[in-house]
């Protein structure tokens, strides 16, 4: 086993050189950080393959939003650094077991370029389904072997049975086209905890399990990820308050998590990359989550020339967080607490921070006030005190946002398809751009979702633009209806569900082909612009919800519908409550049947 490390000093820099080897290299890279003595580094991996094992990781506690916060084996554990370069040279970085691959919190510029990251065994039990019985409750799969790594032990499957570690059940399980990899059409979420399975002849396993929602068809990849609470270990890249982010021509073949997750960051590039299956490989999935996610970010994101495919979640979710007022402390101080078991222990605020009240029934942001000191009281309270008194109206019950982590977002180039979930999810008041893209979705491709409710995802949007994208097969998932655009926010009861709440959405120039009706369906929108689109209705599949009208307003006020053009039978067009109609334009619209009120 040769390694060649070097710390060569320019201009305060270290740059540390890597060649690859048949061993684990995980010791070589913790090493080499440890004894880091500037804060600017460089790392250059000469290209080849380098294995990276849990064994001599290093262990720290962890708080990754939306995934399972404990203990975890970092890798690249990279904090403190006012620079840090990663020249990957097109290498292929292995990693195995349960590992966090890069953490990165509190860098000033952080710059990674060219690698690849995969598992040599993915976290996935999958096989093609065979048979399927649903009067006795079962269904038989061939499930795969080579590259996989399960047992059946006493009536259950344990996988992936890596390092002495294996699911509670099967957990989130959803099929696949197997010459396409889409998510089968109508395939349903579901969870399952088999009563029990049985070895059939010829590499058969009998699966029985009382609650099944959708049997499988027949010739489907079916592909399960373990049970909620443990199958989000940790994303291949969690960058924490650090600002300054360019990532280049990095892919993504696996992660036991999402792909890249940030967390009140600032200023971040993802280019020229891509989450996607090995061609060749017979996986299923990529990343067990989101490719990418965005919780409380701020100045510019830019999504640009990037593919990703084969996730079990959204193509990319931005937002910010909604805490919710736990007590009323005194005039300047609040408790408020975090909401969702997967934010615990997220930073809500800093000192320094701006935040909304926004106070039910109206779920608009209403005074705003500074953050002058935050007293962390466990990984759900926190106590906010604020330079000015707090609005004498604000009760428990209300919630508050981070006014200061907001970004501008912008999509362009990018080609998404064959996932579960949205293309893109997206809640910031800073303008939005998604142009120019390729995107097809199981469920709604674009969604705007603020939601003071399970989530508690902030907030509503003020300035977006869609335009010049190719939307193509979407909306074929079986759980829900959906649209190409869905706006739909997702307030507790104590909101008023007509106030509008999204503002100033332009849907423009695209080009639309998917067999199922809905295109756009708003709720609770001012100002909504629909025009020169071209829609051309589809006979790929047969359409889930036949019934539903191409545009669907509810609570909406200011909507101009024109310019745009349909080829297809549907004859619903439009549907629209009384105020939605009350101030509506439509005109100049060509080959719809009845697009009118």
């Amino acid at each position: 086993m040769i390694i060649f490390l070097s710390v060569l000093s320019m201009q305060a820099q270290e740059v540390i050189k890597f060649k690859p080897t048949d061993g684990d290299m995980t010791s070589v890279v913790r090493n080499a950080l440890e004894n880091v003595t500037a804060k600017d580094i460089k790392l250059i991996f000469e290209k080849g393959t380098y294995k990276f094992l849990p064994n001599y990781a290093t262990r720290k506690f962890s708080y990754i939003t939306n995934h399972g916060n404990g203990e975890k084996s970092i890798v690249f554990l990279l904090e403190n650094f006012d620079t840090v370069e990663i020249e990957g040279n097109n290498s292929e970085f292995i990693f195995h077991g349960q590992v966090a691959p890069f953490q990165i919190r509190n860098c000033k510029r952080l710059e990674i370029n060219d690698l690849t990251i995969d598992w040599d065994i993915p976290f996935s039990f999958q096989g093609d389904v065979t048979s399927v019985n649903p009067n006795e409750k079962y269904f038989e799969m061939r499930p795969y072997t080579e590259g996989y790594s399960w047992k059946l032990q006493k009536g259950r499957i344990l996988f992936p049975n890596i390092d002495g570690f294996y699911f509670a059940a099967l957990g989130s399980t959803l099929t696949f086209d197997k010459d396409t990899k889409q998510i089968a059409y109508g395939a349903l979420d579901m969870s399952l905890r088999p009563n029990k399975v049985e070895n059939r002849p010829n590499g058969i396993l009998r699966i029985y399990d009382d609650n099944i929602r959708k049997y499988p068809t027949v010739g489907t990849v079916i592909h399960s990820k373990g049970d909620k609470e443990h199958n989000r270990y940790a994303p291949a890249f969690q960058v924490s308050n650090s600002k300054n982010i360019e990532l280049n021509g990095i892919t993504i073949h696996h992660a036991l998590g999402m792909g890249f997750l940030f967390e009140r960051t600032e200023d971040i590039k993802i280019l020229n990359s891509g989450i996607f299956i090995k061609k060749g490989s017979d996986r299923a999935i990529t990343t067990i989550a989101d490719a990418t996610h965005f919780a409380n970010c701020k100045g510019d994101i830019l999504i640009e020339n990037c593919r990703f495919e084969g996730m079990l979640d959204d193509g990319t979710n931005v937002h910010g967080t909604y805490v919710e007022v736990n007590k009323i402390l005194d005039k300047n101080t609040i408790r408020v607490a975090l909401m969702h078991f997967e934010q615990m222990g997220f930073e809500f605020a800093e000192k320094g921070d701006e935040v909304w009240f926004v106070k039910s029934p109206n779920p608009n942001r209403a005074e705003t006030n500074t953050v002058a000191s935050v007293k962390v009281i466990n990984d759900k309270y926190s106590d906010l005190t604020f330079t000015n008194t707090i609005p004498s109206d604000l009760k428990v019950g209300d919630v508050v946002e981070n006014k200061t982590w907001n970004p501008v977002f912008t999509m362009r180039g990018c080609t998404i398809r064959d996932h579960r979930a949205r293309n893109i999810i997206i809640k910031t008041p800073k303008k939005i751009i998604i142009e120019n893209n390729d995107l097809s979705s199981m469920m709604s491709s674009v969604m705007l979702r603020g939601e003071t409710y399970f989530w508690y995802e902030s907030g509503n949007v003020e300035d977006v633009i869609i335009r010049n994208n190719r939307f193509v097969h979407c909306n074929y998932g079986g759980a829900s209806e959906h649209a190409i655009l869905k706006v739909s926010p997702r307030l507790g009861k104590s909101f008023d569900q007509t106030i509008t709440y999204d503002k100033n959405i332009v849907f423009e120039n695209n080009t639309i082909e998917t067999f199922d009706n809905r295109i756009v369906w708003a709720d609770r929108v001012d100002g909504l612009i629909i025009r020169n689109n071209t829609i051309k209705q589809t006979n790929t599949e047969i359409p889930q919800f036949p019934d539903a009208p191409t545009f669907d307003l509810m609570n909406c006020e200011n909507v101009e519908i024109s310019n745009n053009t349909y080829d297809g039978s549907v004859t619903n067009n439009i549907k629209a409550d009384k105020k939605s109609s009350n101030k509506i334009k439509i005109k100049r619209n060509k080959g719809f049947k009845n697009l009118k009120l």
